[in-house]
């Protein structure tokens, strides 16, 4: 990696990527919408979800094709500008700012209906606020979230998984205990087909959580697999529940009483299910709707950065707080104005069209951008998944013409209509739907903006512009046959870090062996990791200053170095995948010497490097400036399983220095009585044996057994001898968080000097938990 690039850590597995799509997609669609589209198309709604499925399920295999192909933050809107130019870039960006702040008014709407209505059925004194209750609710609960992804709060992240999870298990409960409760259908279309395919629009805002997850493409772990594959099971998975859900509705309450439950999912289940399994849809009902429009907030703010990064937007709304480290004010404005739509008392069927209306302008044109792409076929783009021939171009094409249908189908209504304009009357054969008028004066605005702002600002960086020059692949100072892997952080460490990784080098390859240094720059879930970079200028330029030095160092070290950049959600993370990548020998560590009191033994970013890294792994805590790794150092020669480990590290420090000494110290306790054995010369022999398992027999070196009834206390006596102490870990089977065990810990944390604690490739037990979600991430 050559200096000034920076890499993204792709924190998000498949189960973060699916749960982020799913967490939109169920929310508070599932359980608002069923009212409003058994209103609108009795049990035939069933068809109009399933073919809004249908052309999401299009649409995400377009998405798929351009996120693979150039996976960065924005999402459709930095498809459709890259291949259609800043004209069209304008009306997207605008339109799905507009679409998700839509659907974040509709999502609190559908919290105010859940919590007020459906909660005051049991708790009393949310009963009897009528409408302007759920109105306050509404925007009470809009400026919390805002304020909560203001501050950036992280867990909110982890908090979507556990709330989609659990929102999936109160579906599939209300699907199973509805239809065997055999629900039975009345005149299946009594408003005919023209109502069905209506209800195709107003039924789409829930099928937006897809664009959610391309937003994320740079995030994602393994995207070539998980990004097809979470937009794709993420619009399956819904649009089966949502079939499933108002078959099981439609068959259990009349149309009428449908109709008319602003509550609809929990008055279906009371029938089947009694007041309890109408309390947990309820419940159910309140999380999905904030979880939804959280997600959305979140997401609105990175299509903000994409805009500013291409100077369609002015970069001051995409400022990213200095103590917070969130774009603030995008997600301040993005409060603002759905704040407003609540408070203004848009209809929540309103609320819906338009964010689908948007969404459906955006995804014509993203099938127009895959066109336009395989037909270019620029240098920057190569994506990993492409449709599949037998589809390809049928599905882009049949994909914009479906979605062109639904805008025109929800714009008009077949009603003839007169329009006088300057005494002109104008006879139409339809007339124009408020959600076609405000959607048509969204685009319109997208156009004015790109005519009187964006024009002489935006970057060409379109298909029709100047071609950019392929990145070069990164090439590897030496051949790599041994790989050492250093995170640095701190300049004060830096070298010596260095140094102790290139003795470990080329102890095994000194002509092949390469180290790589490492920094992570951590940003909050709530600031999308381009945007963090952009605004970073501070931390960006002491990461590059960082790995300069390193590159400096390594020079003198005669060594080949490479430095990699990243930007990441958890460093910790980043570094094993950088492990991982590198296919890594051995990784070394900088330790302060002090272990954490709560949730970690070592260190947030140490504990999972030493303890999930399946490399050798070592953890240095400096001492003194003068002697780290070098003069005297010593070897505790115990019988642990690690130990021999901790002999080479000593060897290979004592190889590359000068005038260093090694002493392989043991500690025995003294002799029992009626024994006959001199704990001496059993230390001696320990001594032995672990030099010829360490391979360091051809060797100087010196021993020393003492014998003391305390071990602890003998090592770190004798510690002070020396200037840097060398041990191997004591556990290698522990479902405990410790990760050398104690006995090195303690070394590490009292000792003076230095003390370097080393293992052998072997992981440590994971738990269940971390088993099952390390397997999804694949």
């Amino acid at each position: 990696m050559s200096s000034g690039e920076q890499e993204l850590a792709r924190d998000l597995g498949f189960l973060e990527a699916y749960t982020i799509g799913l967490g939109t997609m169920i929310g508070a669609g599932i359980f608002v919408l069923p009212s409003i589209a058994a209103d609108q198309a009795g049990p035939a709604s069933m068809i109009s979800f399933f073919l809004g499925g249908t052309i999401s399920l299009m649409a995400a295999l377009s998405l798929s094709e351009l996120a693979t192909g150039m996976p960065k933050a924005g999402g459709s809107y930095y498809y459709v500008n890259r291949a259609l130019g800043p004209f069209f870039g304008s009306i997207i960006g605008w339109g799905m700012w507009a679409g998700l702040t839509f659907a974040s008014a509709f999502y609190m709407i559908g919290f105010g209906q859940y919590l007020l209505p459906g909660l005051g059925q049991y708790v009393g004194f949310l009963a009897g606020w009528g409408q302007v209750g759920i109105t306050v609710a509404a925007l009470v609960m809009a400026a919390f979230l805002t304020a909560v992804n203001y501050y950036g709060v992280k867990e909110t992240g982890a908090l979507q998984n556990v709330i989609v999870l659990t929102l999936v298990g109160l579906i599939f409960a209300f699907l199973g205990l509805g239809i065997l409760s055999g629900p039975t259908l009345g005149e299946f279309n009594p408003e005919g087909w023209p109502a069905v395919a209506a209800t195709i629009g107003t039924v789409y805002v829930t099928f937006i959580g897809f664009e959610v997850i391309a937003t994320s493409a740079e995030e994602i772990k393994n995207p070539s697999r998980n990004l097809p594959l979470a937009m794709i099971a993420s619009v399956v998975t819904p649009t089966l529940m949502y079939v499933g859900v108002m078959f099981v509705s439609t068959g259990t309450l009349s149309i009428e009483v449908l109709s008319s439950s602003p509550i609809p999912v929990a008055d279906v289940a009371e029938v089947f299910f009694g007041p309890l399994g109408a309390l947990l849809m309820i419940v159910g009902a309140v999380l999905a709707t904030v979880s939804s429009a959280n997600a959305s907030i979140l997401s609105a703010a990175r299509v903000n950065f994409a805009m500013g990064r291409d100077r369609i937007l002015v970069n001051w709304l995409n400022e990213v707080h200095d103590r917070f480290r969130t774009p603030y004010r995008s997600i301040t404005a993005t409060g603002i104005i759905t704040l407003a739509l609540i408070a203004i008392g848009v209809g929540v069927g309103t609320l819906a069209e338009v964010a689908s209306f948007m969404y459906l302008v955006t995804y014509a044109l993203v099938h127009v951008a895959v066109v336009v792409l395989r037909r270019a076929d620029p240098d920057d783009y190569d994506p990993s998944f492409r449709i599949p021939g037998l589809v390809y171009p049928i599905v882009p094409i049949v994909g914009a013409i479906a979605c062109l249908a639904v805008l025109f189908q929800m714009s008009v209504e077949w009603v003839p209509a007169e329009l006088g304009v300057a005494g002109v009357r104008l006879s139409l054969p339809v007339t124009p739907t408020p959600v076609g008028a405000i959607g048509t004066v969204i685009v319109l605005g997208g156009v004015l903006w790109y005519r009187f702002y964006a024009r002489d600002r935006a970057l060409s960086e379109s298909l029709l512009g100047e071609a950019i020059a392929p990145e070069p692949t990164p090439v590897a100072d030496g051949n790599g046959q041994y790989r050492v892997v250093v995170p640095v952080a701190n300049p004060e460490t830096e070298r010596d870090l260095l140094r102790m990784a290139a003795a470990s080098a080329h102890a095994h390859d000194a002509d092949n062996a390469e180290v790589i240094a490492v920094n992570v720059i951590e940003v909050p879930q709530q600031t999308s990791l381009s945007q963090d970079l952009a605004f970073e200028e501070e931390r960006v330029e002491r990461q590059q200053q960082l790995l300069d030095a390193a590159r400096d160092i390594a020079a003198g070290l005669d060594v080949g170095l490479r430095t990699r950049a990243i930007v990441g959600r958890d460093a910790g993370s980043a570094i094993l995948d950088v492990i991982e990548d590198e296919a890594a020998d051995h990784v070394l560590v900088g330790w302060q010497g002090t272990r954490s009191t709560r949730d970690h033994v070592l260190g947030s970013t140490i504990d999972p490097v030493i303890g999930r890294a399946t490399c050798d792994a070592t953890l240095v805590k400096l001492g003194p400036d003068s002697g780290r790794a070098e003069g005297d150092i010593m070897v505790l020669a115990g019988e642990g399983p690690h130990a021999p480990v901790a002999a080479q590290r000593a060897a290979e420090f004592v190889s590359a220095a000068e005038n260093a000494s090694l002493t392989l110290f043991n500690v025995q306790p003294p002799a029992t009585d009626g024994s006959d054995e001199d704990p001496v010369q059993r230390g001696e022999a320990l001594i032995d044996e672990l030099a010829q398992q360490a391979g360091i027999e051809y060797m100087t070196y010196d021993t020393h057994v003492d014998v003391a009834d305390d071990v602890e206390q003998a090592i770190l006596d004798a510690a002070d001898e020396y200037d840097t102490i060398c041990v191997g870990a004591t556990r290698d089977n522990t479902i405990s968080q410790a990760i050398f065990g104690s006995l090195p810990e303690s070394v590490g944390e009292h000792a003076a000097g230095t003390v370097v604690m080393a293992r052998g490739p072997e992981e440590s037990p994971m738990s269940i938990g971390e088993a099952l979600a390390r397997r999804l991430e694949v």
